[in-house]
């Protein structure tokens, strides 16, 4: 397999391997190995969530509501604060 990137995401690399002493194989082999752990958890979480709505035990909130809520308890925050 082979990958190809930029010149400032290869110079990026280039330097973390310097710094720490480790092929560069082996950082993005870690990289795509974390990144790739990491999706599946979300996987399993957006799964159980899912599910969760599909059987009623999680009502959804409407995006529009949820950030109304996030801005008033913002605002509310930073009035108390003055």
């Amino acid at each position: 397999m082979e990958v190809h990137f930029t010149r400032e995401l290869e110079a990026r690399l280039d330097e973390l391997a310097a710094h720490t002493g480790r092929a560069k194989d082996e950082l993005v082999q870690d990289v795509v190995e974390s990144y790739l752990d990491e999706l599946a958890e979300v996987r399993v979480m957006l799964d159980h969530r899912y599910n969760d709505i599909k059987n009623g035990e999680v009502e959804p909130v409407d995006g529009d509501e949820a950030f109304a809520r996030l801005r008033q308890r913002s605002e509310a925050r930073r009035n108390s604060r003055a």
